[in-house]
C-alpha cells in the first residue's frame, strides 16, 4: 500500500512539472530526485501522444531537454487510470486541477465483486482474491450532492457497454473541458491550510501512539519466550500492519474533517493482540 501511495505522489509530481513546463512555455527536462524507470516510462507516455518531442539525439540522456508541442491540433486530456478507492486520493489529483485552472471530471466504474473475480481469474497474473474484496470494502462511490467537487463525475454499469454509455463519456469530457476549475480565494486557501496543519497533529499524535502499542506488544511477545526468529517475524507483520493502519487513518481523517472519533491505541492494540495469539497459539 505504501509503495503503490508513493507511486502515485511521484506520477502527479511528474505532471505538475510538466504542466508547469507547458503554461511557461519552457523546454522539458527531467524532473530532479526523479525514478529514472518511472521517470522513462512518463515520458515515453508523452511522446507517444506527440505532446512532446527530443531536441537531441542523446535521448537517454539524463540531462536530454524534451521539445514541447505548445499548440496542439486538439484538447489535451490526461487520464489517471488507477483505482482512487479513497476520496482523497481523487481530491489530490482535483487540487492539481485547480492550481493550475484545469477541468476535471472522474469516471467511475461500478463492477460487482462476483464480477470483478471472474474477470481477475482470467488475468495472465490475477490478483490474490482478498484483495479484491479489500477493495470492495474502501471503494468510495462518488458523492456529487454531499462534495461539490465531485460533480462532475459519471458513474457506470461495467456489466455492460452502450452506444450511450459512449455518448456519456464524452459529454463528461467536453463538459470538464469547456469548465475549468476556479482557483481558491485566498480566505479558502488559509482554512485549508488550517485544516491540514491540525490533521497533522492528530495524525503524528496517532503515529505516535501505535508505536508504543507496538513496543508493547513485542515486549508482550518476548516475556513469552519467542524465538528470535518469530520476534523477527512478528515485528516485519506488525510494522506493516501500523503502515496500513495509519495509512486507513490518515484517509478517514481527510473524510472526517480531522475529528476522529475512535480511540486509536485501543484499536490498533486489538488488531496487533490478533497477530501475537497466532504466535502464542503455536507454543
Amino acid at each position: 500500500m505504501s509503495h503503490w501511495r508513493l507511486y502515485r505522489h511521484e506520477l502527479l509530481l511528474y505532471l505538475e512539472h510538466f504542466l508547469q513546463n507547458f503554461i511557461k512555455g519552457c523546454h522539458y527536462s527531467p524532473p530532479p530526485n526523479r525514478t529514472e524507470t518511472t521517470w522513462k516510462r512518463f515520458a515515453c507516455s508523452l511522446k507517444e501522444q506527440e505532446l512532446i518531442y527530443p531536441r537531441t539525439g542523446t535521448e537517454d540522456s539524463a540531462s536530454c531537454q524534451y521539445l514541447i508541442d505548445f499548440i496542439p491540433l486538439r484538447p489535451i486530456y490526461f487520464i489517471l487510470d488507477d483505482n482512487f478507492y479513497y476520496r482523497s486520493m481523487r481530491y489530490e489529483v482535483y487540487q492539481l486541477a485547480r492550481q493550475y485552472t484545469l477541468g476535471f471530471c472522474q469516471l467511475f466504474l461500478d463492477c460487482q465483486a462476483d464480477v470483478c473475480l471472474e474477470r481477475n481469474s482470467r488475468r495472465k497474473q490475477p490478483l490474490p482474491e482478498e484483495t479484491i474484496h479489500a477493495m470492495v470494502q474502501k471503494m468510495e462511490v462518488p458523492n456529487p450532492e454531499k462534495y461539490a467537487w465531485e460533480q462532475n463525475s459519471l458513474v457506470l454499469k461495467t456489466t455492460e457497454c452502450s452506444v450511450e454509455d459512449n455518448l456519456q463519456v464524452l459529454d463528461l469530457l467536453s463538459t470538464a473541458l469547456e469548465n475549468p476549475v476556479k482557483p481558491l480565494e485566498e480566505n479558502t486557501e488559509v482554512k485549508e491550510m488550517d485544516r491540514a496543519i491540525c490533521a497533522a497533529s492528530v495524525l503524528h499524535q496517532a503515529d505516535q501512539a501505535v508505536r508504543r502499542a507496538v513496543s508493547q506488544t513485542m515486549k508482550t511477545a518476548k516475556d513469552n519466550n519467542l524465538t528470535p526468529k518469530e520476534m523477527k517475524s512478528l515485528a516485519d507483520e506488525l510494522n506493516m500492519l501500523k503502515v496500513e493502519f495509519l495509512e486507513d487513518l490518515r484517509h478517514r481523517e481527510n473524510e472526517k474533517n480531522n475529528q476522529l472519533n475512535i480511540n486509536v491505541t485501543s484499536l490498533f492494540s486489538q488488531q496487533a493482540d490478533g497477530i501475537v495469539k497466532k504466535y502464542l497459539s503455536e507454543k
